[in-house]
């Protein structure tokens, strides 16, 4: 069964919106998107999937874009999928080609972070400028 938040028919239908503020945000973070995708009957490899995938954006966020917001919407159009929008209040990326290349990492990671992201889920979407801060928004598929 769906969180209230989540139940209805048709079009997109948000849920909550997460603050992305503090470390322990990333937590609870990660748990929302699990609960969504088991709510909404993803695979246990899908709900991995996704959940790796909002873990590095939320985690982008908190680090590199100063906090921000993560919001799960639960998409029906003739199919069922999760779509995360997760913005932050940063200096924005001054080069997305180069943040989206494998190997690429501002910090001490190994650099599959945006790219990586990309290839777990359906669709990926970036807007961002220099200044602005950073709104990546992802969907995943219920197959």
């Amino acid at each position: 069964m769906l969180p209230d938040e989540l139940t209805g028919s048709g079009r997109d239908i948000p849920a909550r919106e997460h603050a992305v503020r503090a470390e322990e945000d990333l937590l609870t973070a990660r748990h929302a998107v699990r609960a969504c995708a088991v709510a909404v009957g993803f695979s246990i490899v899908d709900q991995t999937k996704i959940v790796t995938a909002a873990s590095e954006l939320v985690r982008n966020a908190y680090i590199h874009g100063g906090g921000g917001s993560m919001t799960i919407t639960v998409v029906r159009e003739g199919r069922v999928g999760l779509k995360l929008t997760v913005r932050d209040e940063g200096p924005g990326i001054a080069d997305v080609e180069q943040a989206m290349a494998d190997g690429f990492s501002t910090g001490a990671g190994l650099g599959h972070g945006l790219g990586g992201t990309r290839r777990l889920v359906d669709e990926f979407t970036i807007d961002t400028a220099p200044g602005r801060g950073t709104t990546v928004t992802i969907v995943r598929w219920k197959p």
